[in-house]
């Protein structure tokens, strides 16, 4: 695409699903947390950093997700493959990073001289590295977290080209500066990285992390500019062009993982990796040969593809291959969910209520706080009547329950007017929940179903990569109570023929799959991680 003079645009969107306040959104996985984070970094030469990975405990302070998921995927040259050595875990220098509720993984640099501190997210789904600067005073989300202050570093130098960063949450603006950036004990020089002076989006002011750090290629960089790891081995920071990802599932573990540049740590994986080339340079994306459920085929594979992105949580792929994931575990869209739950710890009530012929019935017992006056909820025209539409999820998620009581009501009098029973009633209501369109891309599961639940399978490189229930499967407790969402989001990203649908492999692929970014030879290495 053309860029404007003095503008850069990023190619890039995020799919970032919201949700209310009650119980039913807490279970939606990440982005805000009120704790300290310490970065534990062990010091070597040798060419090698490792960035430790740690983790916190889970906070239950959620406003919203954080599914960031990339919409454009142009075509790049394919790439050559060779073979490369892991390298010694004693030569090895270790960058931490932090896992909130299993979701986002944060790291620790310093920017300038001396170095001012600040997290980021490792992306290899993006290419720029974009931090808050001191420059911003009109956007909330910069107050919230560290910003950079270039008069106080004595290595800064002046761009000032401005800049524009679109997701699809919002916007990051600011302009372009130079300095040194501190990884570990390395300290590459003269890096072109992003102030910002805006950040347009409520999320990322309740973000944990600072900025975002991208692994991806330059070619889908803001401005050209050279990611910062392209830097590193430009200068000649590391010992091989490679870096790789270890993900520690368990938030309450000392350690979150490792991210580890110029190398691989052997005690963080099994057996041998299994290589596949980069298909097509920008993204990491390699060609993904089939998935399977419970070790079948499911034929929705033909010329698929797919982007290892350590930048996004789940797993993403077509709406209609997701489908039949979601279908065999049997996941179910938060309001059908608790549509369903209302019918069975309200039904029988209800009914009897209904027979009594009150008013205002959800509020007359405890469900819903308003004053009865309307029919519906405004949560419920807006399920019910805008289907398909695009519209502010929170707002659909903050009276959820209230919103299926009084659907239930409605249906259930409706029903009654046909003098049906109350067998036949309330099973013609529980039919009519499944038919609810799901404002958010996240489905709920039963979590007592967890170990009936299937396999599911990628295969890459000829060999199935096999992701059970607990991998696939993300469990979070609030109020003495545990809620589960499946790993599986839908996505369908336009492709040019003859490249066939998409695939995103997030964290939740990698934390099973100790993952090698080998950018000397243009390939992607996966091994069970240890």
């Amino acid at each position: 695409m053309k860029i404007p003079s003095f503008v850069c645009f990023s190619n890039k969107r995020r799919y970032l699903g919201k949700m209310g306040d009650n119980f039913v959104l807490l279970v939606m996985c990440l982005l805000t947390s009120t704790f300290s984070m310490s970065v534990a970094i062990t010091s070597s030469s040798n060419g090698v950093v490792r960035l430790g990975l740690k983790k916190q405990s889970l906070g239950f302070n959620i406003i919203y997700a954080a599914t960031r998921i990339k919409g454009r995927y142009s075509t790049y040259a394919k790439g050559a493959v060779t073979t490369t050595q892991d390298s010694d875990a004693s030569e090895m220098n270790i960058i931490s990073l932090k896992n909130y509720m299993d979701i986002q993984y944060f790291g620790e640099i310093g920017i300038g001289s001396p170095p001012q501190n600040f997290t980021v997210i490792f992306d290899t789904g993006s290419s720029n590295l974009w931090i808050p600067s001191s420059h911003c005073h009109f956007s909330v989300a910069c107050f919230f977290h560290s910003r950079y202050n270039s008069s106080n570093s004595s290595t800064y130098t002046e761009i000032g080209k401005p800049c524009k960063i679109n997701y699809g949450s919002g916007m990051i603006l600011g302009f372009f500066s130079e300095d040194n950036i501190k990884v570990g004990d390395l300290v590459v020089k003269n890096q072109v990285f992003t102030e910002a002076t805006r950040e347009g989006s409520v999320v990322l002011s309740l973000a944990s992390f600072d900025g975002i750090l991208g692994l991806g290629f330059q070619d889908i960089s803001v401005g050209n500019v050279a990611p910062l790891w392209h830097s590193m081995m430009q200068q000649s920071l590391v010992a091989q062009k490679v870096f790789s990802f270890w993900f520690n599932k368990d938030p309450m573990a000392s350690e979150g993982g490792e991210l580890v540049f110029g190398g691989v740590d052997p005690k963080h994986f099994k057996g041998q990796h299994t290589y596949v080339p980069v298909t097509q340079k920008g993204y990491w994306q390699i060609d993904l040969e089939d998935f399977l459920v419970a070790d079948q085929s499911t034929g929705c594979c033909i010329n698929c593809t797919a982007i290892v992105d350590s930048g996004t949580a789940f797993i993403a792929g077509p709406f209609d291959a997701v489908k039949k994931i979601n279908d065999a575990i049997e996941a179910k869209g938060f309001v059908s969910m608790e549509c369903k739950k209302a019918v069975s710890q309200y039904g029988d009530l209800i009914w009897q209520l209904l027979l009594s012929g009150p008013d205002k019935l959800c509020s007359s017992i405890g469900i819903c706080s308003f004053n009865g006056t309307q029919h519906l909820s405004d949560s419920i025209k807006m399920v019910v009547e805008q289907k398909g539409e695009t519209h502010n999820e929170t707002e659909v998620g903050q009276d959820l329950v209230c919103a299926a009581c009084e659907l239930t009501v409605a249906w259930m009098r409706t029903e009654m007017m046909q003098k049906k029973t109350r067998g036949r009633v309330i099973e013609y209501v529980n039919k009519l929940c499944d038919t609810l369109p799901n404002p958010t891309t996240q489905l709920a599961v039963d979590c007592t179903k967890i170990p009936s639940m299937p396999t599911v399978s990628f295969v890459i490189g000829n060999k199935s990569f096999h992701l059970n229930p607990d991998q696939y499967i993300l469990k979070v407790e609030q109020d003495m109570a545990t809620f589960c969402i499946s790993g599986f989001i839908p996505l369908d990203v336009p492709v040019s023929p003859p490249q066939g649908p998409l695939w995103i492999l997030g964290e939740i692929f990698m934390e099973a799959y100790h993952t090698v970014f080998d950018f000397g030879n243009l390939r992607v290495g996966f091994a069970e991680a240890a």
